[in-house]
């Protein structure tokens, strides 16, 4: 039977808000949740969090709210909750400094100057305040801006003592921050202005905002030298320098290059004064804003050091470019939604595919994690499947995609595209044999067949080649949810919403049978890899077996507490993995019918589930957004049970071997180690016959775990008369090691109450045995005289 235990967990590490790339290029720090993750680029390590985590049930009280990273990169403020700004340190990751702002209401944006000598604080409250780090002293404040601070930017000099920041209104400001005074007011942008950046000169500044303008101004006349209509709402602009190539461009000196991103999810490098593109990204894979004004590209960072630009977009992925040939170097995907469904694909299960709520899908490496985005769908991905040689996609768009790929390097290409379902394709899959057909299923109730050529030929206006339809049939009377190919291509199986499962020829799409029994819908329909059997899961809770050969209902299986969604074959077909809408993955025997192990770890609906082919390792996913990697533990486990029994074999030799050399007091600890009551109890009794001294010390120097243990002996010998006297004695040693504050018990309370009646008991028992031990001896004392007499 094999048993599972996790391995990796994978979870969210951006979820928007602040991000920063650490001056060495080599890792993004990153809002998450109201802390901080740390993660380094090639996304090997396991991200390092600060800060305390927010759970849906409670609220903590110091949930980040913003940070800045020091110019020298060794250190971080955090603007929190609470009002309180702290300083961390950048190695340890650990808080040196903490101090209160004096903001009204929460801060906005955070930003060291160019020495790493004052922080500036941007709050809600329109007011701008600076810091001293070293003192944690407030040097002033700025007034002037209107509404919440949405830029914060320092005069990139050293020298300079001016900060720019632009409000909620379209003005932007710069003050002198050592005399408090505004100094220049820019004014010409219609709508918020979401980005400044300086010019290498410092003689001109460049604005972007959400009016869909660029604006060129000079920084002393404060006049706008060049507006540019981009016709598209910038989030994020960024001066490049001269000299520097971008996507093979060379940039001229003495002109001002600005790089700038927004709704189109494309980065465009504009030459300021000709007002004209020079270099236009052709490879993007940051989908375009749904609505007019909407997101896509919501940061741009430059890393002049390494000629490398960062891009961060409204779904959470960080992508960093190679500016001279523009080719991606590097892909994270901070936080993936809902993880919808899951598959291994490549010789080794070397990658993961991933469908998320995106249009894009995901595939991961995964020794490394490192992450691929795939665009070509319009709509949200909701099914896939892979061979040897394809992967097979699914989506709202009403569309299947067929995707080529290869291993080494790993590059993956659409090669066709299927078009004919006229409703959301829920789910795909391909044949098992020969992988020259595969299937799809569809809102629109139809189940359908598409032949796969030997070659795919690119059609001559660069159109993707069409899939042909081979087969349709109305399958059902509600949604299809699911559908499965039997191991041999004969067969097509699908589940639907109306509760039934059918089975189709493969052939002609002719009913070969239909499965009614389930009371709920049906999620997921499997055929078993080495039987003839049929596999449903249901809303109804449960998961059924059929005979492929009757159609008759073999087994039906309970344990879930709500639907089950997902559910796989393991063990040549002998057990059974399923994964359910109450966030728990169980594992089957199917021989006996029962649940052998349940595995908690998502706190939410799992979608999905994929196992490798040596089944020593598998995957879920789900609407926690997590990917957790499950390993097959079973040898470990066992081999862990044999040391354990034969450690426990030797130290009961030992024990034996110390009560016959009569070491009681040695024996004792060796007795609670095993966790022995009764040998315990014949070892205090054997104390107490040959009153042998130090039993006390003996018990003061056992560990407070070892302590524990004999009180819980003592309370269960104390419930018999017989065992009253050790159990007593060892009460009363504990007891004033508890008073002596030398043994921290877990529940004193309800040790003490389970052993005070028996004592009581005793101690009434005795007083009435001592009583009559009186009476005997006043009897005898009386009857000597007489006696003395009668001799």
């Amino acid at each position: 039977m094999s048993m599972y235990e996790v391995k990796q967990q994978y979870k969210a590490f951006y979820t928007g808000g602040t991000i920063v790339w650490k001056p060495d290029a080599q890792q993004f720090l990153c809002l998450n949740n109201g802390t901080i993750s740390i993660v380094s680029i090639d996304n090997l390590h396991e991200p390092v969090a600060l800060g305390e985590q927010e759970t849906d049930g409670e609220i903590a009280e110091d949930v980040i709210y913003t940070f800045a990273v020091s110019n020298a990169g060794n250190s971080i403020v955090s603007g929190h909750r609470s009002g309180l700004l702290k300083l961390w340190d950048g190695e340890k990751h650990t808080v040196q400094k903490m101090w209160k702002t004096v903001h009204q209401g929460p801060i906005s944006r955070l930003v060291f100057n160019p020495t790493d000598s004052v922080i500036a604080s941007g709050g809600s409250d329109s007011t701008i305040r600076l810091w001293d780090p070293t003192e944690q002293v407030c040097l002033g404040t700025l007034r002037g801006a209107e509404g919440l601070i949405n830029v914060l930017v320092f005069h990139p000099d050293a020298d300079s003592k001016i900060v720019v920041a632009v409000g909620d209104d379209t003005k932007i400001r710069a003050w002198d921050y050592e005399s408090r005074k505004q100094i220049k007011t820019f004014e010409g942008h219609f709508s918020r202005v979401t980005g400044v950046s300086f010019s290498e000169d410092r003689t001109h500044l460049v604005s972007a905002g959400r009016d869909k303008i660029l604006i060129l101004w000079n920084f002393e006349s404060q006049q706008a030298v060049k507006t540019i209509p981009v016709y598209e709402t910038l989030e994020s602009v960024m001066v490049l320098p001269a000299g520097m190539r971008v996507g093979g461009i060379k940039l001229k000196k003495g002109k001002v290059y600005a790089a700038c991103g927004g709704e189109e999810g494309l980065i465009k490098v504009w030459e300021m004064t000709g007002a004209k593109i020079v270099f236009k990204q052709s490879n993007s894979l940051v989908a375009k804003a749904a609505e007019e004004g909407g997101l896509a590209i919501t940061h741009l960072f430059y890393s002049e050091p390494h000629g490398r630009m960062a891009v961060v977009s409204a779904d959470h992925n960080i992508l960093v470019h190679d500016c001279e040939s523009f080719d991606y170097v590097h892909q994270l995907s901070g936080f993936s939604d809902e993880i919808l469904d899951l598959i291994l694909f490549g010789k080794r299960d070397q990658h993961i595919a991933m469908a998320t709520n995106s249009s894009d899908f995901k595939v991961y490496d995964v020794s490394t994690m490192n992450c691929r985005l795939v665009k070509g769908h319009t709509d949200i991905v909701l099914s896939l499947c892979a061979n040897d040689r394809y992967l097979l996609s699914s989506s709202k768009d009403n569309s299947i995609r067929l995707w080529s790929f290869t291993e080494e390097p790993f590059t993956i290409s659409c090669v066709a595209i299927g078009l004919k379902h006229t409703n959301t394709v829920g789910c795909v899959t391909l044949s098992r044999q020969g992988g020259n057909f595969c299937a799809s299923v569809s809102q629109d109730r139809c189940l359908k067949t598409w032949k796969i050529p030997k070659k795919f030929t690119t059609e001559e206006d660069g159109e993707l080649p069409r899939l042909q339809c081979s087969l349709t049939a109305l399958a059902h009377e509600k949604d299809i949810n699911c559908v499965a190919i039997s191991p041999n291509d004969r067969l097509i199986a699908t589940a639907s919403q109306d509760k039934t499962a059918k089975l189709w020829d493969a052939s002609d799409l002719s009913v070969v049978g239909v499965f009614r029994g389930h009371t709920r819908g049906i999620w997921a329909v499997r055929f078993s890899p080495v039987d003839q059997l049929l596999l449903t899961n249901a809303a109804d809770c449960t998961i059924k077996l059929w005979s492929l050969e009757d159609m008759t209902c073999l087994k039906t299986l309970e344990g879930h507490d709500s639907s089950v969604l997902r559910v796989e074959f393991l063990t040549n077909g002998m057990q059974l993995l399923s994964a359910g809408a109450d966030g728990l993955v169980k594992l089957w025997s199917i021989k006996t019918s029962d649940c052998v192990q349940t595995l908690d770890r998502h706190d939410n609906r799992v979608w999905a589930l994929c196992v490798t082919r040596d089944e020593g390792v598998f995957y879920s996913g789900g609407s926690d957004s997590q990917l957790i990697q499950w390993q097959d533990v079973t040898e470990s486990k066992r081999q862990q049970e044999l040391d354990q029994r034969k450690d426990t074999l030797l130290q009961e030799q030992e024990l034996s071997n110390l009560l016959s050399e009569r070491k009681l007091l040695k024996a004792l600890r060796l007795s609670l180690n095993l966790d022995r009551p009764l040998s315990t109890l014949k070892i205090v009794n054997e104390v107490i016959r040959t009153k042998e001294q130090g039993l006390e010390d003996t018990v003061r120097k056992l560990s407070n775990d070892h302590k524990e243990r004999l009180l819980r002996h003592a309370i269960e010998w104390n419930t018999n008369s017989k065992n009253c006297r050790p159990a007593q004695l060892a009460l009363n040693v504990l007891l004033q090691e508890t008073l002596a504050g030398r043994f921290q018990v877990s529940e004193l309370n309800k040790h003490l109450e389970a052993s005070l009646p028996y004592t009581e008991r005793h101690f009434k028992r005795l007083t009435e045995y001592v009583k009559d031990l009186k009476f005997v001896e006043y009897s005898l004392r009386c009857m000597q005289p007489h006696a003395a007499r009668m001799d």
